[in-house]
C-alpha cells in the first residue's frame, strides 16, 4: 500500500464524538506521544481513504473556538494557525454536533476564514432528532460552501462516505473557499493590510490572529517588532475586535440557521438527561449515588484485575523457577532471573490495573457520568486548592497511582493538575494492601469492637482514611507555595447520557497500557537492575567468603542443604550493598522502632511496596519466599528478637510501620510517571522528600506515643 504524506487534523468541540471518529478512521494504527513543551496527548494514526491512498490523521484536543484559554486549546490553536513546527495540517476534518449547531458553527466559521481545506463531519443527528431539530444538510452545505457528511462513528455509519469526500477534497487542496464567512477586512482593514505585507500568503482572518497572539508565535525579533508597530499605528484593540468578530459570526449563523434548521420550542419537552440530572445532581441523593459508583469502581479494579495479575505473577514465578533449575549457577543467570525477569514482571503486573482502570473511567466518560462527578465535588475540592476534576485521579489512586497520575491530564489548570499529581500517591494503592494485611495480622489482635466491628478491619479502614485526610491537608498547604498564577476556570459542559462505545473503551485500554510499558517501563527496568546489583554484590571479598563457608557446611551436612541455602541467601543479602545500606540507615530508623532488616525492606520497597513481604520472607528464611504460607512467616516475625531480647514487632513498631507505608513515596515507577507528566525531575524529587519526611515524622510520633 502506498503511503501518502498528507496530514489531516481532526478538530471539534469537546463531546462532539471526536475520539470515536478518530478510532473509526484509524483503528489500532495509532501512536501516542506528547506535543513539544506541554503534557498533552499527541494522538496520530494512519487511515486508508482508498486503495493505495492513506493519510496521517492527527487528533487535536477539543476546543470551542480559536480563542484558547487552556494548554490543550493552545495546542489546537497553534496547529490551525500553522505555528507548530512539529505538526503540519494540510486539511481539516471538523466535527460538528448537530444537536448544538449554533455553538459548533462558530468554530466552523473561524476555520473557514483561515482558508484551510475543510470537510465537516456532522455528528449527533440522532440526538438532534430526539430534540425535534430538523436540518437541511444540503442547504447548510450551500450556505457554508464546504462539504458536509453525516456520520455516526459509534455505529460506524457514514465512515466510507466521509473517507470518499475527504479523498476528493485532499486531491484539490489548492481550491480554497473564495468567500469569507464574515467581512474580516472590515474589522481592522489597515492593520490587516500591513500584516499581510509581512506575511503575503495568509488570509485576512489569520492576520487578525497574528495581531492578537503574535507574542505566542515563534517569529523573529524583527517580525515581532513589526507586528507591534502595526498594532500601535492602527490602535488595534484586541478585546474590541474579538467581541465584534464573535457578534458578527453569530449574526451570520443566525441567518443561516433560519434558512436551514427547524427547531421546536425549547420548553416543549424535558429530555431524559435532564430528568436523570435531577437525581444524580441532587444535594443528597447525588452524593449517595456518587459514593456507590466510586465504591463499585474501586472494588471492580481489585476484583477484575486480581485474576490477570495473579496469572502474570504465576507465569513469571514458574518461568523464573524453571530457568533457575535449567540454567547454570552463574552471575548472568542470576541477572536474567532476578534482574531482567523480575523487572519485566514488575512492569507487566501493573498493566491489568492500568487497562481495567482506564477502561472503567472511559465507560464513565462515555456515559456522561464523569462530568457529574466533577460537578458535584468541585466546591469541596476548591477549598484545598483543587477542582472537581481532581476527584477521579485521587479515587483511581486507591488502585494504582500510576494510571491515576496519568489521568490527571484532564485537569486544564496547571496548578491544580500539579497539586493533584503531588497528592495522589498518598491514596493507599493496592500495592500497599499486602503490607497492611501482614502487619495488621501480626500486631493487631483479632477481636471485635462493640461486638460487631472487627478491630483489624477498623484499623485497615483507618489507614485508607489517613491517606485521604493527609492528601487534603498537604494540598491546602502546598497551594500557598506553588506560585503558578494561571486563572482557574471550571467551565464544564454536562453531556447527555449515552451507552458506552465499547470499541473506544478497548482502544483506550490498549493505548494506555502501551504508553505505560514503553515510557515508565524503561525507567522501572533500569531501577530493578540497579536493585538487583545492590542485593547481589557486596564490598570486598565478604560475599565470596560467606558463600564458601556455607558451601563447606552444605558438604558436611547434605541433609540440611535446603535450610543452609536459605541461611546463606539471608547472610549474603545482609552483607550485600543493600544489606550494608540497611545497617547504615539503622540508626536513623531505630527511633521509629525498626531494625536493619526492616531497613532493607524499606529500600527494596522502592521497586514496589509489596516487595516488603517478599523481602521479609527472604530475610526470615521462609520456604518459597513471597509465595510462602503467611502463618509461617507471621510466626517467624513474631519470634524475631533484637540484641537485647525484646521483640522486633510490637503494636508500637507495627503501627508505626503501617503509618510509614501509608505516607512514604516508595514506588520508583510512580516517580518515573510523575517525571514523565511534569517533564522535569524537580517535582518527583519534591514529592519524594515531602512524603518521606511526612512519613518519618508521623511514624516517629506514633511509635513514641505507643511504645
Amino acid at each position: 500500500m502506498k503511503k501518502n504524506n498528507l496530514h489531516i487534523a481532526l478538530v471539534g468541540n469537546p463531546n462532539s464524538g471526536k475520539s470515536s471518529l478518530f478510532n473509526a478512521l484509524t483503528g489500532l494504527n495509532q501512536k501516542v506521544g506528547n506535543f513539544p513543551g506541554v503534557t498533552v496527548d499527541k494522538k496520530s494514526g494512519t487511515s486508508t481513504l482508498a486503495p493505495g491512498f492513506s493519510v496521517n490523521i492527527i487528533d487535536l484536543p477539543g476546543t470551542y473556538s480559536l480563542y484558547p484559554k487552556r494548554a490543550d486549546e493552545w495546542v489546537t490553536y497553534k496547529v490551525l494557525l500553522n505555528q507548530d513546527p512539529s505538526v503540519q495540517a494540510d486539511m481539516v476534518i471538523l466535527l460538528v454536533d448537530a444537536s448544538n449547531l449554533k455553538r459548533n458553527l462558530l468554530f466552523c466559521s473561524q476555520i473557514i476564514d483561515l482558508k484551510i481545506p475543510v470537510v465537516v463531519a456532522l455528528t449527533m443527528m440522532d440526538l438532534a432528532g430526539q430534540k425535534g431539530i430538523e436540518i437541511d444538510v444540503e442547504g447548510l452545505e450551500r450556505e457554508l460552501g464546504i462539504p458536509i457528511v453525516i456520520v455516526n462513528p459509534r455505529k460506524n455509519k457514514g465512515i466510507p462516505q466521509l473517507k470518499k469526500v475527504v479523498e476528493w477534497r485532499a486531491r484539490q487542496l489548492n481550491n480554497v473557499h473564495p468567500r469569507d464567512f464574515i467581512s474580516n477586512q472590515g474589522l481592522a482593514a489597515g492593520a490587516i493590510q500591513d500584516v499581510k505585507q509581512l506575511f503575503p500568503e495568509i488570509s485576512d482572518y489569520t492576520a487578525i490572529h497574528y495581531l492578537i497572539n503574535h507574542e505566542h508565535f515563534d517569529f523573529t525579533a524583527a517580525v515581532q517588532s513589526g507586528v507591534e508597530r502595526i498594532e500601535s499605528t492602527h490602535n488595534f484593540n484586541h478585546t474590541r475586535i474579538q467581541a465584534e468578530e464573535i457578534l458578527a459570526r453569530y449574526g451570520r449563523i443566525k441567518q443561516i440557521m433560519q434558512h436551514t434548521v427547524a427547531e421546536p420550542d425549547p420548553l416543549e419537552k424535558t429530555l431524559f438527561t435532564e430528568k436523570l440530572d435531577r437525581l444524580f445532581l441532587d444535594r443528597t441523593w447525588g452524593y449517595i449515588i456518587l459514593l456507590g459508583v466510586l465504591f463499585l469502581l474501586f472494588q471492580s479494579v481489585f476484583w477484575i484485575a486480581q485474576f490477570p495479575m495473579d496469572a502474570i505473577d504465576w507465569t513469571f514465578s514458574h518461568l523464573g523457577g524453571w530457568l533457575g533449575q535449567h540454567l547454570p549457577t552463574v552471575w548472568w543467570s542470576n541477572l536474567l532471573v532476578n534482574g531482567l525477569l523480575a523487572g519485566l514482571s514488575g512492569i507487566l503486573v501493573f498493566v491489568p490495573q492500568i487497562m481495567i482502570l482506564f477502561g472503567l473511567i472511559t465507560i464513565l466518560e462515555d456515559t456522561g457520568y464523569m462530568a457529574r462527578i466533577s460537578f458535584l465535588t468541585d466546591k469541596l475540592m476548591r477549598k484545598v486548592g483543587l477542582n472537581g476534576k481532581s476527584v477521579m485521579p485521587m479515587i483511581s489512586g486507591f488502585a494504582c497511582a500510576i494510571p491515576a497520575i496519568m489521568s490527571a491530564r484532564n485537569i486544564e489548570n496547571r496548578k491544580e493538575r500539579l497539586l493533584t499529581i503531588l497528592i495522589t500517591p498518598l491514596m493507599s494503592c493496592s500495592a500497599r494492601l499486602p503490607v497492611y494485611t501482614m502487619l495488621i495480622a501480626l500486631v493487631i489482635p483479632r477481636k471485635d469492637v462493640l461486638g460487631i466491628f472487627s478491630l483489624q478491619g477498623l484499623v485497615m479502614m483507618a489507614l485508607y482514611m489517613l491517606g485521604v485526610v493527609m492528601a487534603m491537608i498537604v494540598s491546602y498547604v502546598a497551594k500557598w507555595f506553588i506560585k503558578l498564577k494561571e486563572k482557574s476556570f471550571f467551565i464544564l459542559e454536562l453531556p447527555i447520557y449515552r451507552a458506552p462505545r465499547w470499541n473506544n473503551v478497548v482502544v483506550t485500554m490498549i493505548n494506555k497500557a502501551k504508553t505505560f510499558v514503553m515510557d515508565a517501563g524503561k525507567v522501572i527496568m533500569v531501577i530493578s537492575l540497579i536493585l538487583w546489583a545492590m542485593s547481589s554484590f557486596g564490598p570486598g571479598g565478604r560475599m565470596a567468603a560467606i558463600a564458601a563457608g556455607y558451601d563447606a557446611r552444605e558438604q558436611q551436612h547434605p541433609a540440611h542443604a535446603a535450610e543452609l541455602d536459605k541461611e546463606k541467601q539471608s547472610a549474603m543479602l545482609e552483607n550485600s550493598y543493600a544489606g550494608r545500606l540497611g545497617h547504615i540507615i539503622e540508626p536513623v530508623i531505630r527511633p521509629l522502632g525498626y531494625d536493619w532488616k526492616i531497613g532493607i525492606a524499606l529500600i527494596t520497597s522502592f521497586a514496589a511496596r509489596e516487595v516488603f513481604v517478599g523481602t521479609m520472607a527472604t530475610l526470615y528464611s521462609v520456604e518459597g519466599g513471597k509465595d510462602a504460607d503467611q502463618q509461617t512467616l507471621r510466626q517467624r516475625m513474631q519470634s524475631a528478637r533484637r540484641d537485647d531480647g525484646s521483640p522486633v514487632y510490637t503494636v508500637a513498631s507495627g503501627v508505626s510501620l503501617m503509618i510509614f507505608y501509608v505516607l512514604a513515596m516508595q514506588c520508583m515507577s510512580t516517580l518515573a510517571v510523575v517525571r514523565r507528566e511534569t517533564r522535569t525531575w524537580k517535582w518527583p524529587l519534591i514529592q519524594l522528600v515531602y512524603m518521606t519526611g511526612l512519613a518519618y515524622v508521623m511514624s516517629l510520633l506514633v511509635f513514641q506515643m505507643l511504645k
